[in-house]
């Protein structure tokens, strides 16, 4: 008789959070129950609280869980950059993945900015999307200080107008459903990069 190899499974949180990941982006929050999460991911509710304290905290890890994806595509981006300003367009390029990522129903922009504008003023996710974004901004300012080392004002600056430049294409791309926008903005910091 020959040994049966085993089939690794998900775990239940694994599960349950791909499954929430896809509903909160194809949903939102408030469109996307309990019940549809746990169906998703073929699990008894049970297994959900078990996991999450509340749809709140599943909310939250849902935040850090897009976050951390973000910064991995970045990271990929990041690897074939020899340059500040091929440093700063990673940020731009993986932008640009994230919005030709195969969603099942299509692009519909920043899924932190998309969960941010469902919450409360104060509530601890909405905080941790704004720590995203400020994150990126200084990651911007980063590859910016290697460009203009003398010059921190002028990098806070172009951090934040580079910033709101990427937000904006984000914004369109997702109304537009396609990272054109991204493209786009990514040739306009091209130019002025090419200025510094």
């Amino acid at each position: 008789m020959t040994e049966q190899k085993k089939i690794p499974t998900q775990s239940a949180y694994d599960r349950l959070m791909q499954a929430a990941m896809i509903l909160f982006y194809n949903h939102g929050i408030s469109g996307t129950g309990i019940d549809a999460i746990v169906e998703r991911a073929g699990v008894a509710k049970k297994s959900l609280y078990n996991n999450f304290a509340s749809k709140a905290d599943l909310v939250n890890q849902y935040i850090e869980a897009r976050h951390a994806e973000w910064l991995a595509l970045y990271d990929d981006r990041l690897v074939a950059a020899k340059n500040p300003q091929q440093r700063i367009l990673a940020v731009f390029d993986a932008y640009q993945d994230h919005a030709e990522f195969a969603y099942e129903r299509g692009f519909r922009g920043c899924g932190l900015l998309n969960a941010a504008a469902e919450l409360e003023v104060g509530d601890i996710g909405r905080i941790a999307v704004k720590r995203h974004k400020e994150q990126v901004e200084s990651i911007l300012a980063g590859h910016l200080s290697e460009l203009l080392p003398n010059d921190p004002a002028r990098v806070i600056i172009l951090a934040a107008q580079i910033s709101f430049l990427l937000e904006g294409a984000m914004s369109r791309a997702g109304l537009e459903g396609s990272s054109a926008r991204v493209v786009m903005a990514r040739v306009m910091v091209v130019d002025m990069l090419q200025g510094l």
